[in-house]
């Protein structure tokens, strides 16, 4: 589904921004510290986004299911590859954050 791949690709922009306003928070953390919070907090938005952008993915699947039967596997295979990088990045920020 061409609307998977769509948000798929959103959610990637997301963890990118993610990650970037991440480093930044770790890059002030010590200089300025509520710099550093802001940027924190404008990380955690960006997985607030990839969050609600993943339900939709799963609402579709499921929607998916519903009407048609199981997905087809290559689109499980792809949904299964795309998916366990997006948790590996997620997890890389979620890091960067905690380790203050």
């Amino acid at each position: 589904m061409k609307i998977i791949q769509n948000i798929s690709d959103q959610i990637d922009e997301e963890i990118t921004d993610a990650n970037r306003y991440a480093m930044c928070s770790v890059r002030y953390r010590e200089s300025d510290p509520e710099l550093s919070r802001t940027y924190a907090q404008l990380a955690t938005e960006e997985l607030g986004h990839v969050d609600r952008l993943h339900a939709q993915v799963v609402r579709l699947i499921n929607e998916y299911k519903a009407s048609k039967g199981d997905i087809p596997p290559h689109m499980k295979t792809i949904y299964e590859y795309v998916h366990d990088r997006e948790i590996e990045k997620v997890a890389q920020v979620k890091n960067l954050l905690a380790n203050k």
